[in-house]
């Protein structure tokens, strides 16, 4: 029984429901391209969602992986090892950090980030515990994250939530004025919102969050899981807007797909993490850090950045056209590689449905929330697979627009 074939109908017989996946299952990927079990082949625009930046099986990342297969897999966190500390070496010479925290997802780097404010702030005063974040941010899925993150749909039935959380409005300078104080532990914030609709930071908006968590004693925390490791056309999105933070969180294509979180700050704020306060069992694990140390070495040469600024001219080019023939985007917005196309009115709650009709025509996107369809493609995918990415989405929303106007009444 064990060997019988898997489809996806077996997942609604053994996996718990808690995702809707595809109709379709990928077996296989290079580049940009992924096949599915009926041999379909896709273009990827979604990376998993942001995650295999340098695309799939990517040579370079396969041959480290391979060689360290054959070496070693694991140790405890009674032990250090080679990888990991060329990782954290590469990662503290190329940011602001001096110190890093490995864990295995962004909502671990984000809980350990967090964990860290508050206990760096009560060696101040006990009462500074406050968390200001974003309205329809989304920073993990663990209980502590997912009541940082400002969606609600997302705590419903889990409380009692963990207290003295602020939600603000995101780009909003005066509710930041308003509700950040000498109480505030911390203050974190997406450069870009990638759930809550690919939208990005105001310049202005993080300059003034420095400039607060400055004046109240608070720290300043930049989750870039899914902006970071190159999608926003630098190396990490903070620099992009010349903002430094006092703890950056970072994940997904972090690994290009081996599960790897990171939490980067300062020594004098990683002080507060002493022997036994936080950790991790495979936190740091020699497999994933050696794949992510040749990532950040990819990622962050010049050349890398540079083309993924050309990419994203592409993509903004593309799809602009599209809309000029189509009228079915309000705003076309995001940075780098991380795009947000939000619907018109007229087609509220129907972004699932492009994505869905891009499937049927070869071509992977996201949603990001009910009305805006985000694309964020490989790093490093050919002007070729872009176009004809772009093109199999034009077929799909030539589609999908000539049924909403057949439905319509006359």
């Amino acid at each position: 029984m064990s060997n019988a074939p898997v489809n996806r109908q077996t997942f609604d017989e053994v996996m718990v429901p808690n995702y809707a996946p595809a109709a379709f299952i990928p077996v296989s990927g290079q580049g940009s391209r992924l096949k599915d079990q009926d041999g379909k082949e896709y273009i990827d625009f979604a990376c998993g969602i942001a995650v295999t930046s340098l695309g799939h099986s990517h040579p370079e990342l396969t041959a480290v992986l391979h060689e360290q297969v054959d070496r070693l897999w694991h140790l405890s966190n009674t032990f250090t090892n080679e990888p990991a500390l060329r990782l954290a070496r590469r990662l503290t010479e190329t940011t602001f950090a001096e110190r890093v925290f490995f864990c295995n997802s962004g909502a671990e780097a984000n809980e350990a980030a967090l964990k860290l404010a508050r206990r760096y702030a009560a060696t101040q005063n006990a009462d500074k515990t406050q968390i200001v974040s974003c309205k329809q941010a989304f920073h993990g899925r663990t209980l502590f994250t997912v009541s940082v993150g400002g969606q609600p749909k997302y705590t419903e039935g889990f409380g009692p939530l963990p207290g003295n959380l602020a939600h603000i409005p995101f780009n909003d300078i005066a509710a930041a004025e308003a509700t950040i104080h000498w109480g505030t532990c911390a203050v974190i914030v997406e450069p870009v919102q990638g759930e809550g609709g690919v939208m990005p930071a105001n310049k202005a908006y993080l300059q003034k969050l420095r400039e607060l968590c400055d004046k109240h004693g608070a720290l300043l925390i930049f989750d870039e899981v899914q902006i970071g490791v190159g999608r926003s056309g630098s190396l990490f999105s903070y620099m992009e807007y010349g903002v430094t933070p006092d703890i950056l969180t970072s994940a997904k294509a972090l690994g290009n797909g081996m599960p790897i979180g990171a939490m980067l700050t300062t020594s004098k704020i990683a002080a507060s993490f002493v022997v036994g306060t936080h950790g991790s069992t495979y936190g740091g694990n020699p497999l994933v850090c050696a794949v992510a140390d040749k990532v950040i070495e990819l990622v962050s040469k010049p050349e890398t950045l540079a083309g993924v600024k050309q990419r994203h001219d592409w993509l903004v080019d593309g799809l602009k056209a599209i809309n000029a023939k189509y009228h079915i985007f309000e705003d076309i917005r995001g940075q780098g590689l991380l795009i947000g196309a939000e619907l018109v009115p007229a087609l509220h709650g129907k972004s699932k449905d492009f994505v869905n009709a891009a499937a049927r025509h070869g071509l992977v996107a996201l949603v990001a929330g009910v009305n805006v369809v985000r694309l964020a493609p490989s790093l490093i995918i050919s002007q070729a697979d872009l176009v004809e990415g772009l093109q199999r989405f034009e077929t799909a929303v030539a589609e999908l627009t000539q049924q909403v106007k057949t439905a319509q009444p006359a």
